[in-house]
């Protein structure tokens, strides 16, 4: 059941989160829940399995944290050559930067924490699709 103390009148604010016990709340893939603002970014979590879709945000970097399972960024765009991935297992992080194109995915489910601006769209500056996920669904 959602946390209904969680809003974003207190932004997740002067409380423990328990980033596990918010993800086991989210049913699907690919669906990012936000659970804390800082200033005017959010921390969302989110599981995910299978292939994102190339994207890009041209306004803002995009930091992916693997809380649990490992998952694959692949890069392209200028500064990239041809198959460059980043491989991040649980611990580790990476920023993605403005402008870059990028494709995650994760042969099984894994577990991450996102960090990006209030109002930015998970799939990116492109036409919205059926992975598109409406903002600010605080879990």
């Amino acid at each position: 059941m959602p946390d209904t103390t969680t809003t974003t009148t207190t932004r997740g604010q002067g409380r423990s989160i328990d980033l596990a016990g918010k993800i086991a709340l989210i049913d699907g893939h690919w669906q990012p829940r936000v659970i804390a603002e800082m200033n005017d970014y959010q921390f969302k979590v989110v599981k995910v399995l299978g292939q994102f879709q190339w994207h890009r945000h041209a306004d803002t970097d995009e930091t992916f944290i693997v809380l649990e399972g490992e998952l694959r960024i692949a890069l392209r765009g200028p500064g990239y050559a041809e198959g460059h991935a980043i491989v991040l297992r649980a611990g580790q992080m990476a920023v993605v930067p403005r402008g870059v194109e990028h494709k995650p995915s994760a042969l099984a489910e894994a577990r991450l924490l996102l960090i990006e601006p209030r109002g930015v769209v998970n799939t990116g500056d492109g036409d919205a699709d059926e992975r598109t996920v409406q903002n600010d669904q605080w879990i």
